[in-house]
C-alpha cells in the first residue's frame, strides 16, 4: 500500500489536479431521521492524475471498510436493465468458453447475486466474493456460496490453497472500487487457473471525459481507468488483456478479457490494438489531456443551477428519481437541497424512508410521484434514463417532464438543451 499523496499504482508523488469537487459526504452514507440533527462528516473529493503512469485517482481519506460496511445500500438487482445485461453476459460467455458443470466461475464483488444466479440456473458451480455482509446474505439466499471478504493477495492465496480457482473470473464495476489496486490485481492473478479467463467491466475514462460524467466521481471510486493504464497495471502482475469490448452501461464501459501472460493459447484480438490507438490519438498518454476537465464541470454546474432557479421562480415543482451515489456527488457539488428538489424516489426498499447524504433530500417510494404530480422529474441515475422514462411515462398525464442533468441539462420531451424551463 502506498503512502498518502502517492500514486496507488506506481508510488509517484501526486502533484496534478484532474478535478476538485470540494468536500462531500460518503456517497452511500444515507441518513435516517435521528441522524439529521447530528454532525455529518464531509471529506475532500479531490481527484488527481499521476504524471508518471497517468492513473486518475481519488486520495484515500476514509477506510474502505467504512465505505463498504455491512449496511451497504446498493443492491444490483433493483435495475431491470442491469439484470438484463447480466443475463445476456452469462449467455454469451457460457457459449464463448463452452462452460459446463465441470467448470468453476468466481465473481469478485458479487453484490446480491444479480449475475451468478444465471450461472447457477445453468448448473455451473459458482463462488461469490463480497465484502458487504448484507448484500452477501442476499446472494446466499439465491443459492450462491459467498465468501464475505475483500479480495487481495492473502484472500486469494487462501482460496487457491483450498482448490478454489476459476476457469472464469468475473469482476463487474469493482476495479475502480479498490484502494490497493496492486494487491487486488495480484489476487486476481492467483485466483485464475492456468488456462482461466478473467473478464472485468469498468467505466471507461475516455467516455467519462468526453461526456462530462463528473458525477461518477466519489470516494467509493478510487480510480478511473483507460485501457492504456489497465494494461500497465495488469502487465505488472503477469496478466495480459487479449480482448476488449465497448459497452453502453454506466455511460460507457469497457469489458476486458485477460489471461495469465504465460498462457499463449489466446492471442490478442484486433480490438485491443484498435482501442489502444484511439486512446493514443485522443491524447490519453499525455498529461495535458487530463488537465482541461475542470472548466467544463464548472459550466455544467452553472447550467443546472440556472435551470433550477428559473423553474422555481416560475412556480414549478421539482423532484428526483433515484438515489444513486452519482446523484449525491452532483447534488452536493452543485449545492442542491430541498430548496430546489422536494424529494427523490427509489425502487430499493433499502433506501426508502432515508435521506440523501449531505443534502438531506428525503427518499420515498416511486408511488409518491403519482401522488404529488410534479412538473419536473430529475433523473439522477442518467445511465438508465430510458428504463426510468418508460417506467414513469405516466407523468405526461399531467404534463410532467423529465430532466437529465448529464452531460448537460436536457428536458424530455426534448425542448433543446437550454437552461430555461
Amino acid at each position: 500500500m502506498t503512502k498518502p499523496g502517492q500514486c496507488r499504482f506506481c508510488g509517484a508523488d501526486l502533484e496534478h489536479t484532474f478535478l476538485d469537487l470540494g468536500a462531500s459526504p460518503i456517497a452511500n452514507d444515507y441518513r435516517n431521521v435521528s441522524q439529521l440533527s447530528e454532525m455529518e462528516p464531509f471529506y475532500p473529493l479531490h481527484v488527481k492524475v499521476c504524471d508518471r503512469c497517468l492513473l486518475v485517482q481519488v486520495a484515500d481519506c476514509i477506510s474502505a471498510r467504512h465505505i463498504f460496511s455491512d449496511s451497504y445500500a446498493y443492491f444490483s438487482s433493483f435495475s431491470d436493465s442491469w439484470l438484463a445485461h447480466a443475463k445476456a453476459y452469462v449467455e454469451m460467455i457460457t457459449g464463448r468458453l463452452q462452460l459446463g458443470p465441470q467448470h468453476h466461475v468466481i465473481e469478485v464483488a458479487c453484490n446480491d447475486g444479480y449475475l451468478l444466479q444465471y450461472f447457477v440456473a445453468k448448473g455451473i458451480p459458482v463462488l461469490g466474493i463480497e465484502p458487504t455482509a448484507n448484500t452477501a446474505a442476499a446472494a446466499t439466499q439465491k443459492g450462491i456460496p459467498t465468501v464475505v471478504k475483500f479480495l487481495g493477495e492473502e484472500t486469494a492465496r487462501d482460496l487457491a490453497r483450498g482448490g478454489r480457482q476459476a476457469d472464469l473470473l468475473i469482476g463487474n464495476n469493482v476495479l475502480a472500487h479498490v484502494p490497493d489496486i496492486n494487491d487486488f490485481v495480484e489476487g486476481l492473478r492467483l485466483l485464475l487457473k492456468p488456462k482461466g479467463v478473467l473478464t472485468m467491466e469498468f467505466p471507461h475514462l475516455l467516455r467519462l471525459i468526453a461526456d462530462n460524467q463528473f458525477d461518477t466521481m466519489y470516494h467509493e471510486h478510487y480510480q478511473y481507468l483507460s485501457l492504456l493504464v489497465v494494461e500497465k497495471i495488469f502487465g505488472t502482475h503477469g496478466l495480459t488483456v487479449f480482448d476488449v469490448e465497448e459497452l453502453p452501461t454506466h455511460g460507457g464501459s469497457l469489458r476486458i478479457y485477460a489471461r495469465l501472460t504465460s498462457d499463449e493459447s489466446r492471442p490478442r484480438t484486433p480490438r485491443v490494438e484498435d482501442l489502444r490507438q484511439r486512446e493514443l490519438r485522443a491524447g490519453y498518454d499525455q498529461l495535458n489531456t487530463y488537465l482541461s476537465f475542470t472548466e467544463r464541470v464548472k459550466e455544467t454546474k452553472r447550467k443546472l443551477l440556472e435551470f433550477l432557479i428559473a423553474a422555481k421562480r416560475s412556480g414549478k415543482t421539482i423532484v428526483g428519481y433515484g438515489a444513486p451515489a452519482k446523484g449525491n456527488t452532483l447534488l452536493n457539488y452543485c449545492g442542491v437541497r430541498t430548496d430546489f428538489i422536494d424529494y427523490t424516489v427509489d425502487r430499493s426498499p433499502h433506501k426508502q424512508k432515508l435521506f440523501l447524504p449531505g443534502t438531506h433530500i428525503p427518499i420515498h417510494h416511486p408511488d409518491k410521484i403519482r401522488e404529488t404530480k410534479p412538473d419536473y422529474v430529475i433523473i439522477l441515475p442518467w445511465n438508465i434514463k430510458d428504463e426510468i422514462m418508460q417506467q414513469m411515462a405516466f407523468i405526461r398525464e399531467w404534463g410532467g417532464e423529465f430532466v437529465v442533468p448529464i452531460p448537460e441539462v436536457r428536458i424530455y420531451p426534448s425542448r433543446g438543451t437550454s437552461g430555461n424551463p
